[in-house]
């Protein structure tokens, strides 16, 4: 009975690895943004998002801001006609080396380059409905990846995909998958709730910067805490393991950082929301290009 018990829990616990920063950090993430909002620019989101069935993506619903989160996962699915969009999500960095925002970003194909090409898109009122829905979508949901360590982070094995990495009880995951899925559900689960209205004084200790600064937190993060908690060394004096085993002390110390960076990006997404429907210098500049 033991066993069964064991085995019920580990696959219970599939589906929040298999969502997590694809779907529950993701949507919360969209949440925490739409409570920081101003209302002006949940009124225009609601507009916008009217236009939805002009994407011509049926299997992939675009009905709210937590949709928009995880929409550009969704497309996943038809590579036919998206694929070209996949290498937006991440920017691998070598940790081993400086980090730069345009190495590794040919053509502007990766994620910082795709955050602010998307709310320039967003911003353009000339544009068509369903064109700036799309980017939207797009520059929500890649503010959350830009936020999660291991879209930046590289040490030569795709931002931790290549690592074995053992998450308690539960063998035979990947150390991206670990951040990208029970730990970032650990960090943002139960109390207090991370989905409010913060203040004027939280969000200037939380929020600011722009998308290269925010893959650069996101790099250095996996250079100085992820790697080397993980494998117990300085991932620059040499090659890593191929296996781990994340230790309780571990994922308690990483909890507090993974929890940090999801209420980041939901209130750096409010303010990038709030700039791109707003009249100001971000408009002005789409007139004038």
């Amino acid at each position: 009975m033991r066993f069964v018990a064991i085995l019920a829990a580990l696959l219970a616990l599939l589906p929040a690895q298999a969502k997590a920063w694809g779907y529950y950090a993701h949507t919360v993430t969209a949440e925490i943004a739409e409570a920081n909002v101003e209302p002006e620019t949940r009124a225009k989101i609601e507009r916008l998002l009217r236009a939805s069935p002009q994407l011509g993506t049926p299997d992939c619903p675009l009905a709210s801001l937590e949709d928009a989160s995880v929409w550009p996962d969704c497309l996943r699915g038809a590579y036919w006609r998206w694929g070209y969009t996949f290498a937006w999500h991440y920017q691998t960095e070598p940790i081993t080396e400086e980090y730069s925002a345009r190495k590794n970003c040919s053509g502007g194909a990766c994620v910082n380059a795709q955050v602010e090409r998307n709310q320039r898109i967003l911003a353009d009122e000339s544009l068509p409905d369903n064109v700036r829905l799309e980017a939207l979508a797009f520059m929500v949901h890649f503010i959350g990846d830009i936020h999660m360590p291991l879209h930046s982070g590289d040490k030569d094995d795709r931002g931790g995909n290549d690592r074995t990495a053992a998450y308690g009880i539960v063998p035979g995951l990947n150390l991206h998958w670990v951040w990208d899925g029970p730990l970032a559900e650990r960090a943002i689960s139960g109390n207090p709730p991370v989905v409010r209205r913060y203040s004027a004084g939280e969000r200037a200790e939380l929020a600011g910067g722009r998308a290269a600064d925010w893959g650069r937190e996101s790099w250095q993060l996996s250079r100085d805490f992820v790697y080397p908690q993980a494998f117990g060394c300085n991932p620059c004096d040499g090659e890593l393991p191929d296996e781990t085993v994340l230790s309780q002390e571990v994922l308690d110390r990483s909890i507090p950082i993974a929890r940090r960076r999801v209420l980041q990006a939901g209130l750096r997404m409010a303010e990038y929301l709030d700039e791109a429907f707003a009249p100001g210098p971000l408009a002005e500049q789409e007139r004038e290009s």
